[in-house]
C-alpha cells in the first residue's frame, strides 16, 4: 500500500510540474512570431490560455535602450547603461523573484554553470537580473542576491547585479529582447519561458542560451562573440572557427567547413615548420663544411697565376 501511495505521489508531483515546464519550451510552439502565430491558430495545437503569446522572438543585433532606469537591490535608481560601462559582455535574466519553480530552475542552472567557468562576474563579463514583477521590491532583489551569491566560493558581488521594475520599463525591455510573458489571474503567476541572453558591451542582443540547464561550453562561446575582440586570441575564438551556434540543437555545434579549414591551415603551417627546420639545418651545415678550410673555400691546388 505505501509502496502505491509513493508512486500515486510521484506522478501528482511530475504532472503538477508539466504546466512550469512546458513554459520553458512553450509546448515546441515556433520561435518566430508568424509561425507561431499560425501554430496558435490550428486547432491541433493545444494550448493553455494562458501561455498564449509567450515565447522569445530572438532580436539578434538589435541594439536595447541603454537608458531605461531601474532600481537596483540597494534601493537607488540606476540606468541600465551604469552596467555595460566597463566594456564587459553582460548575461541578462527576465525572471521574478517569487516564482515558485520555472525561474528558481533557471538561476540555479546559471549558478551551476558560472561554478564551472572559469572566468568570473566582474572581471571577464556582468550578469544583470531584472523582475518582470513590477510589485517586487528593491529589498526582495537585495535577498535574492544574497541567496544566490552565498552559493560562490568567490567574490561576485560587484559583478552581478539584482533590479526591480521603475515605471514599466522592465516590459519595454522584454520587448526589446523579444522576452514575451503573461499574467495569469488565477494562478497569480506569470507564464515564461526559460532563458537567458548574452549582450555585447554596447548592448546589442548576441546570444540566446534556453533552458533549465546551460553547458559551460555554450555559455564560454557565446560570451566570446559577444565580447567582440575584447579576449584577444584566446584559445575560446580558436574553437568559434570550429563551432557555430545551431537554433535547432539550442547549443553550439561543430561546424564541418570551417574545422576542415582550421586542419588544413594547422597541416600547412606544421610542413612549413618542418621544412623550415629542414633547410635551416642545412644552411649551418654548409656554413660549418665551409669553415673548415675546405679546396671549396681556400681554392684549389696551382690555382694562382697562370
Amino acid at each position: 500500500m505505501n509502496l502505491i501511495l509513493a508512486k500515486f505521489g510521484i506522478v501528482a508531483a511530475l504532472a503538477a510540474a508539466m504546466p512550469v515546464f512546458a513554459q520553458n519550451e512553450v509546448i515546441g510552439l515556433p520561435k518566430n512570431a508568424e509561425e507561431r502565430a499560425r501554430a496558435l491558430e490550428s486547432p491541433k495545437t493545444m494550448m493553455p490560455r494562458e501561455m498564449k503569446g509567450v515565447g522569445i522572438d530572438e532580436k539578434l543585433g538589435e541594439k536595447i535602450d541603454l537608458g531605461l532606469t531601474f532600481v537596483g537591490e540597494g534601493g537607488k535608481l540606476h540606468k541600465l547603461g551604469d552596467y555595460f560601462q566597463s566594456g564587459r559582455p553582460v548575461i541578462l535574466n527576465l525572471v521574478y523573484f517569487k516564482c515558485p519553480m520555472l525561474c528558481n530552475l533557471t538561476l540555479n542552472a546559471q549558478v551551476s554553470v558560472l561554478k564551472e567557468l572559469a572566468w568570473s562576474p566582474g572581471k571577464e563579463f556582468d550578469v544583470v537580473t531584472i523582475s518582470i514583477d513590477p510589485t517586487e521590491t528593491s529589498e526582495m532583489a537585495s535577498d535574492k542576491k544574497s541567496a544566490y551569491l552565498s552559493n560562490f566560493d568567490r567574490p561576485i558581488g560587484g559583478g552581478w547585479h539584482f533590479l526591480v521594475d521603475y515605471q514599466g520599463n522592465v516590459k519595454r525591455l522584454a520587448d526589446q529582447v523579444g522576452f514575451h510573458y503573461n499574467y495569469d489571474e488565477h494562478q497569480r503567476q506569470y507564464a515564461h519561458s526559460a532563458a537567458i541572453m548574452v549582450l555585447t558591451p554596447q548592448g546589442m542582443v548576441s546570444r540566446y542560451l534556453y533552458g533549465i540547464k546551460f553547458r559551460e561550453r555554450d555559455l564560454r562561446l557565446a560570451l566570446t562573440e559577444a565580447a567582440q575582440d575584447k579576449f584577444g586570441m584566446s584559445v575560446e575564438k580558436v574553437m568559434l572557427m570550429c563551432f557555430h551556434y545551431d537554433p535547432s540543437a539550442k547549443s553550439y555545434v561543430m561546424f564541418a567547413t570551417n574545422f576542415m579549414r582550421l586542419g588544413g591551415v594547422l597541416v600547412v603551417l606544421a610542413i612549413g615548420f618542418f621544412l623550415f627546420r629542414f633547410w635551416r639545418e642545412e644552411i649551418l651545415a654548409r656554413d660549418a663544411h665551409g669553415g673548415a678550410g675546405t679546396p671549396l673555400a681556400m681554392g684549389s691546388p696551382g690555382g694562382g697565376k697562370n
